[in-house]
């Protein structure tokens, strides 16, 4: 997780044949933004790794004043993934109890690289790590 000042993205190139065409970019500001990968050992229970993903991004985002989150799937830099359909049900159902909180949630394109415009200070809590 890293807590941006900007982070912004841009379609590039498409990665997942199923995916839809898309040729979208944004920008938001403040906003927490969560590098989520999901390994084949979450399938056997993805609604308990769903809870622990949303209460780690809340933690964060409180820690970092923020209401907004950004979802990112960041599966392609990983050795195992879990199954393309089963990540992208669980970013949705996630950006939709967020929502459901009062968080203000983005998700970005799912199977494609981006082009990433990231600006971060550099004070305690702005990068996270948590494997879960």
């Amino acid at each position: 997780m890293i807590y941006t000042d900007k982070f912004g993205y841009k379609t590039s190139v498409k990665n997942l044949e199923s995916a839809s065409d898309i040729d979208e970019g944004k920008v938001v500001e403040d906003v927490l933004v969560g590098f989520i990968h999901i390994e084949p050992k979450d399938e056997e229970d993805p609604a308990s790794i769903e809870t622990k993903l949303i209460k780690n991004l809340k933690w964060a985002a409180r820690k970092n004043e923020t209401d907004k989150v950004v979802l990112h799937s960041f599966a392609h830099l990983a050795e195992g993934k879990a199954h393309p359909e089963v990540t992208k049900r669980l970013l949705d159902n996630a950006e939709s109890r967020l929502k459901n909180a009062g968080y203000v949630t983005y998700q970005t394109p799912f199977g494609y690289f981006l082009d990433l415009d990231i600006k971060a200070p550099g004070h305690s809590f702005t990068r996270l790590f948590k494997e879960i």
